[in-house]
């Protein structure tokens, strides 16, 4: 048996972050991943010889000052060899074939908009002005004047939609303000204006590709930690965690593996984590249907391009393609007809200096009830069903990006996909999620989640809790790691 102060389960960004923070107060800590490869959905990949991002593409609100470039720096991940996209126009959205350019900066932003939108200069302002706010009061949550009464304020319990259909008269602006959120899933029934502010804002904070994608973080933060003394474990998957007297005081692992604690965190899913509980645990029923009835938001279908040399100039931006009128709608028509009608163009910041792209990747979501029925058959063990259905999504996906990339198709070597399913394979996360647990404005004490557990030394992290993608694991990691080290403490040297 190996004994610890704190043993996390799951070495995503989020277990790999709280391992930092404990490990920097010097608390014993190991970090178990059931995987040979951690990280995650930070997770790269190499095919032929070309590397590839699993979930992994762009940051934002990297800019010195914003939240994003103090959160790194606590992490020691600013001089990693970031490069900014175009403050002009990191993201181009494209409805029914005219482009819209959202700038990397907030004045830049309005500036560019108001040009094609001349009437609504004064709305921009103020859909400006309220998204600077959320994103200025982020740090509210770690504060302890302010982190009690954080998740109960508006903007949780209002409407994304609403708030856009009452500040933007034009409703092709509203799309084209929309236009980038293939970062989070547009729901107007359910979506947060908390989420859809903070993830939006943040983009405008300064957008950045990483040379070397996420592996190169991943490996970083792993050298930071293990620096401190923490103890990371590959192929360590646990298989249930022991209970006694309301405590859990074992880990154990798949191959028998044997890890106590006086605290336990997971990074995995919320149902997966408590799923380890057994009867004896004491947590109630009630809480543990709770969480296992959680919807999940829906995952992607990813056409990964290796590109032939010298044939694609590189693009300092991301392109936003739709082919449907109201963005809003677009998940649901794509699931309703079972076909991409978004397609989000990545392109890879080339790994020299040739000024060419050498990888493409184009992201759309994919309802997972369309691949559900191979669910427990082995990646590339899947019949030939299965492998029509990613022919053709693959194939329109390329064709709606060549459209605004002429001479892509010439261009590619090979191509490879991907479905939520391979993404729950490959990072165990549930019906292979993009954004994890959706967040619900009519309920936010049921979708947004503290990370105490009923078992008192049991705590969750990670991008289920409040907000998703890097910027809200990373705040999750503090919030997690202040309920065991108090606030204070946990946020030294970062607020």
């Amino acid at each position: 048996m190996r004994e610890y102060d704190v043993v996390i389960i799951g070495a995503g960004l989020g277990g790999l972050e709280c391992a930092s923070i404990l490990g920097r107060h010097g608390l014993k800590v190991a970090v178990l991943e059931k995987h040979f490869q951690l990280g995650g959905c930070l997770q790269s990949f190499r095919r032929s010889g070309a590397l590839f991002d699993a979930g992994f593409h762009y940051v934002g609100g990297l800019d010195e000052g914003r939240p994003l470039h103090r959160l790194f720096k606590y992490f020691g991940l600013l001089d990693l060899p970031w490069v900014k996209l175009d403050s002009d126009c990191s993201d181009e959205i494209v409805l029914n074939g005219k482009s819209y350019p959202l700038a990397g900066d907030h004045q830049r932003f309005v500036e560019q908009l108001s040009k094609m939108f001349p009437t609504q200069t004064d709305n921009l302002k103020k859909y400006n002005e309220a998204l600077s706010y959320v994103g200025e009061h982020i740090f509210d949550a770690l504060r302890p004047e302010s982190a009690a009464g954080f998740f109960q304020n508006e903007a949780f319990s209002s409407s994304a939609w609403e708030f856009l259909e009452r500040t933007i008269a034009d409703p092709v602006l509203r799309n084209v303000l929309s236009g980038s959120s293939l970062k989070l899933e547009l729901k107007k029934e359910t979506l947060p204006f908390y989420v859809f502010a903070q993830i939006n804002n943040s983009f405008i904070e300064g957008s950045y590709r990483l040379q070397g994608g996420g592996e190169t973080l991943v490996n970083r933060l792993v050298k930071n930690v293990e620096t401190m003394g923490v103890e990371v474990f590959t192929k360590s998957e646990v298989s249930r965690l022991e209970v006694a007297e309301g405590r859990i005081i074992a880990a154990h692992t798949t191959d028998g593996g044997v890890f106590a604690a006086d605290h336990f965190i997971s990074n995995i899913h919320p149902a997966a984590s408590i799923s380890l509980l057994g009867e004896d645990s004491g947590v109630r029923k009630a809480y543990r249907n709770r969480i296992m009835r959680l919807e999940n938001t829906y995952g992607m279908f990813t056409v990964n391009i290796k590109l032939k040399p010298n044939t694609l100039p590189y693009l300092n931006k991301n392109i936003f393609i739709y082919t449907t009128d109201d963005v809003w709608q677009a998940n649901k028509t794509a699931f309703e007809t079972n076909t991409p009608v978004i397609d989000s163009l990545m392109v890879s910041f080339p790994p020299s200096q040739s000024g060419f792209a050498e990888v493409v990747d184009l992201l759309t979501p994919m309802p997972f009830s369309l691949v559900e029925k191979w669910s427990g058959t082995n990646v590339g063990r899947r019949d030939a069903e299965y492998e029509k259905i990613k022919e053709e999504w693959s194939e329109a996906c390329i064709c709606m990006a060549e459209k605004q990339m002429p001479g892509l198709r010439l261009a590619i070597d090979r191509v490879y996909t991907s479905t939520p399913l391979t993404y729950l394979n490959y990072t165990g996360t549930s019906q292979g999620t993009a954004y994890g647990i959706r967040k619900d404005f009519n309920n936010t004490m049921l979708t947004f989640l503290p990370p105490k557990t009923p078992v008192a030394n049991y705590y969750l992290t990670g991008q289920n809790l409040n907000l998703h993608g890097i910027l809200g694991t990373s705040m999750s990691s503090f919030i997690t790691c202040s309920a065991i080290l108090g606030f204070e403490k946990a946020t030294e040297g970062l607020l």
